[in-house]
């Protein structure tokens, strides 16, 4: 294919085997780095070029995470990569598994060839049942061919590389939640810091990435990370997969350069389903402030254009809706799934988010409060920025936004004990 995208995720007859991806360039970049002995600093540098962001939810530059890795320090280094997948509204990394997982390997030896590990996990969500046949059928394969294991293709570079089935825990996509549960223990996030770079997976220097961010390395390598900037934009570098759904005519996985329109990703997903008005989006995954439909019709999708939008991009999870949608009803669903994730470590979350559900839920079904919005807006903000992990901003912010961006409905819920929808 044209080097016009980055994972090559094309529905062929096995197009996820190791035939097909070295067919398309796959393991190139991993071959000449293991060749040339290529510099980590290199490396490095490229992907500071890339302005290759985070594609888990934080956007942080990968290359200066992976600067942050003591490489140098003696001992066991790992790498891991999140394949949890868990925020409502994202599915691209699935497809990632399903049907491009070579990319996810090579991209972690390439992380873990820079950082000096030997050994990396994939922590992957156990319902996840194709992905993990898939992802585990790529390993087999790249062992078999020699591309992962001791003394590699001659080499002298050692790198092994496992998966782990998570439980299913939406806070375990947290990355020290995440480690404490690769460990065995209970998923709960650490306090940070110290931070992962210097005590991570069994107090041993850790880099975590996730799975979209790993298997946009490989192509990085082989083309150059200016290549890879052009075809975003500034400090947004690349394509990005987005998961459209809500009221769409085709809902699904697209990739597109950073700094595309987002009416031209609506068009791409078919348009607003029954031709319908667009009424709101949710741009990065449920725990992201949602944004009016009138605001996001002038943005574009990359991290900044977004913040200035008022959302963030996240996981680029886009949830789309239309006019004839509560929002109060929205927010409930929202409110209560992160009531039920709580891990109960921090108090303000822990009761926080089973005040704003039972607050919202009595709202949505008529029996809302004259102090009830006050309320809402007091609690969220006591939650904000007062726990250990994001998943507290995460409750809190969608609360937060819905309530200002569309008060009347809340207030009209409250005041006739039914929707004005």
């Amino acid at each position: 294919m044209a080097n016009e995208v980055c994972f090559n995720i094309v529905h062929l007859d096995k197009s996820w085997t190791i035939k097909t991806y070295t067919a398309n360039e796959g393991y190139a970049a991993w071959k000449k780095i293991l060749k040339e002995k290529t510099p980590p600093e290199e490396i490095i540098s490229q992907l500071k070029i890339s302005a290759l962001r985070g594609r888990g939810g934080a956007g942080f530059p990968t290359g200066l995470k992976w600067s942050f890795m003591p490489r140098n320090t003696e001992g066991q280094k790992y790498i891991v990569c999140n394949s949890d997948e868990g925020e409502p509204g994202t599915f691209k990394d699935r497809d990632i598994l399903r049907l491009n997982p070579h990319a996810l390997i090579e991209g972690m030896a390439i992380a873990a060839y820079t950082i000096g590990a030997t050994k990396g996990y994939n922590y992957i969500r156990a319902e996840f049942y194709e992905p993990i046949e898939r992802f585990q059928a790529a390993l087999d394969e790249a062992r078999a061919a020699g591309l992962l294991g001791k003394d590699i293709l001659g080499s002298g570079i050692d790198f092994d590389l496992e998966m782990h089935m998570g439980a299913g825990a939406y806070i375990c996509g947290e990355e020290t939640a995440l480690l404490e549960s690769l460990e065995g223990k209970k998923g709960q996030p650490r306090f940070k810091p110290p931070f992962p770079a210097s005590f991570g997976l069994y107090g041993r220097p850790t880099t975590i990435n996730n799975t979209e961010t790993f298997a946009s390395v490989p192509s990085i390598m082989r083309n150059g990370g200016q290549w890879f900037l052009d075809l975003g934009k500034p400090n947004n570098g690349g394509t990005k997969l987005f998961s459209v759904s809500g009221h769409v005519n085709k809902p699904g996985n697209y990739e597109v350069a950073m700094g595309t329109p987002f009416p031209e990703l609506l068009a791409m997903a078919g348009g607003m389903l029954g031709g319908r008005k667009l009424k709101a989006v949710i741009p990065g995954g449920s725990s992201t402030p949602v944004v009016p439909g009138n605001v996001m019709m002038d943005v574009t999708m990359d991290y900044d254009s977004i913040a200035k939008a008022g959302s963030m991009l996240g996981a680029g999870s886009v949830i789309i809706m239309d006019e004839t949608t509560c929002m109060a009803k929205v927010l409930a669903r929202i409110s209560h799934f992160y009531y039920e994730e709580s891990c109960g470590q921090c108090t303000p979350c822990r009761e926080g988010t089973g005040w704003l559900s039972r607050v919202v839920h009595r709202i949505e079904h008529g029996q809302g409060q004259p102090e009830d919005l006050a309320l809402l807006e007091d609690v969220a903000a006591k939650i904000e920025g007062h726990t250990i992990c994001a998943l507290g901003d995460a409750a809190a912010m969608p609360v937060a936004s819905f309530i200002k961006h569309y008060r009347d409905e809340f207030q009209y819920h409250i005041d006739h004990g039914k929707c004005m929808v």
